[in-house]
């Protein structure tokens, strides 16, 4: 059926049931997986305030913060995949647009399945399906498993 999940995260609770979904898709099939996490990069104008607040090199200072989340957020993912008994390719991005991330990966990759929650942390416009969420289906041809 499926040899190939994209399973996207952004580290929310409901990312994390997704990503449960997936896996648990993926283990009796025998299916690769690969997640992703998208992160937006520093805002120029939040970067310009920090330096004039004080913070040394706030760009290296985001990067390093950016980068330990990765960490804690792969190393958690990493767990729940050894349990379901699947080897996981993991990879983060920096994209201005997570959707379009998601869909370029899932092409680069040869994915045949994308797997990704409802809603994520994007303010307002999780409200209704999701902003990602809904890009990502606007612009993908592949099948898209969306967990509520």
């Amino acid at each position: 059926m499926y040899r190939h999940i994209l399973i996207a995260t952004d580290g929310s609770e409901l990312a994390a049931r997704g990503i449960e979904q997936g896996l648990a898709l993926a283990g009796p099939l025998g299916a690769k997986v690969t997640v992703l996490s998208v992160s937006q990069p520093l805002d120029t104008a939040a970067a310009r305030a920090a330096a004039i607040g004080g913070i040394a090199d706030p760009i290296g200072r985001y990067d390093q913060q950016i980068d330990e989340e990765m960490k804690n957020r792969f190393r958690s993912i990493e767990e729940r995949a050894a349990e379901h008994g699947v080897v996981v390719d993991l990879l983060h991005e920096i994209d201005d647009h997570p959707a379009e991330a998601i869909v370029r990966t899932a092409k680069l990759k040869n994915c045949d399945l994308i797997v990704m929650s409802s809603h994520g942390r994007r303010g307002a416009a999780r409200l209704i399906l999701g902003s990602q969420t809904s890009e990502v289906l606007a612009h993908t041809t592949l099948p898209v498993l969306v967990v509520r």
